[in-house]
């Protein structure tokens, strides 16, 4: 599974002989002994969701979010039920992730479950506090704000 964790100096991941901590990869000629030492991560993400741009997002920057982190969920591709295609805020409390995740943007896939709306990847926070999205099929930005723009 795809997954948000804290990353200590000198620590080992487990790739490539291992995830999520010490489940072996029998693909790979195995190490016993690094297998032994692989961190556990924090937080599931799940599978195949191609967790790839993330930024922490202080509390208050959108109404409603306390402290976490804005993960961009570029979408599985090789999957009979897709996942992904999101962006979504994953709560902290005490500099841990805690809770479940919360959607912040969707409606990236179409009907038929086409990717057509855009696949969002790199997530930060604009200068006047937006949060900014990066959408690498629809080649656009998209800017999230608190408050409904008139215009």
């Amino acid at each position: 599974p795809d997954y948000l964790t804290s990353v200590r100096d000198g620590g080992f991941y487990g790739w490539p002989f291992c995830y999520w901590g010490q489940i072996v990869d029998g693909r790979v000629p195995q190490d016993p002994a690094m297998v032994a030492t692989a961190t556990t991560p924090d937080y599931a993400l799940g599978g195949h969701t191609a967790s790839l741009g993330l930024c922490w997002l202080p509390a208050g920057t959108l109404p409603g979010f306390p402290d976490g982190m804005v993960i961009g969920q570029h979408g599985s591709w090789n999957r009979s039920t897709l996942r992904g295609y999101k962006v979504i805020f994953v709560p902290f409390v005490n500099g841990r992730p805690a809770g479940p995740p919360r959607d912040i943007l969707t409606g990236f896939l179409s009907p038929d479950e086409r990717a057509s709306h855009g696949r969002p990847v790199g997530v930060t926070i604009g200068p006047d506090g937006s949060l900014l999205v990066a959408d690498d099929v629809g080649d656009v930005i998209w800017r999230v704000t608190g408050e409904a723009e008139r215009g």
